[in-house]
């Protein structure tokens, strides 16, 4: 028996959200991909901010720098403001994967798409190179950070299937969704 056999599987920690889990480990592109709109918005407004502040405080009380020095203080608030509006985004999103905001489109989006991987034939979460074993270390070092992204940026860059939900509900939906269109294929021949 190797020691693969012999670890038990320990599943993730459930949070208690208003909002159904999507999941607890969710991939970066994934997160990026079922952003709304509205986080568009505010991760841009939070985004400009510094540099906004920046310029207004330059008119209220001039620093008198030259404007080679002002211009390299306006490139650090950009590059602050875009790295800060990017996290502000990525929270958002990833807020909702955990239950922590309303998320009804979210998990109409999710059902969507791993329906449509079941019926492909695909695996869920995508192809791993790594063995289980790596995957696993992966999940676990990886999981809820979203929680704790303004501390430590750490996303998910890894396939893996430990996501914290039951996925049976997808394989079910899947099977709804061939046996009607069987029925309507035998209904319309």
């Amino acid at each position: 028996m190797t020691d693969m056999q012999r670890r038990p599987y320990v599943p993730p920690k459930q949070l208690n959200s208003p909002y159904p889990l999507i999941d607890s480990d969710p991939h970066f592109k994934r997160v990026c991909r079922y952003a709304r709109t509205s986080d568009y918005f505010k991760a841009g407004a939070f985004a400009a901010f510094g540099p906004g502040l920046m310029l207004l405080w330059e008119k209220i009380s001039p620093s008198h720098v030259s404007k080679s020095s002002f211009a390299s203080v306006m490139r650090l608030s950009y590059t602050i403001g875009a790295g800060a509006g990017f996290l502000y985004f990525y929270t958002l999103s990833i807020q909702r994967f955990y239950g922590m905001e309303e998320n009804q489109r979210e998990i109409e989006m999710d059902m969507r798409e791993m329906v449509d991987k079941v019926k492909k034939g695909e695996p869920l979460y995508g192809r791993s190179s790594l063995t289980p074993y790596m995957q696993g270390v992966a999940a676990r070092n990886s999981r809820y950070t979203g929680i704790w992204l303004h501390v430590i940026p750490w996303f998910n860059f890894v396939n893996h299937d430990q996501h914290g939900v039951d996925t049976a509900k997808y394989y079910r939906q899947a099977e709804r969704e061939l046996a009607a269109e069987q029925e309507a294929r035998a209904n319309s021949a």
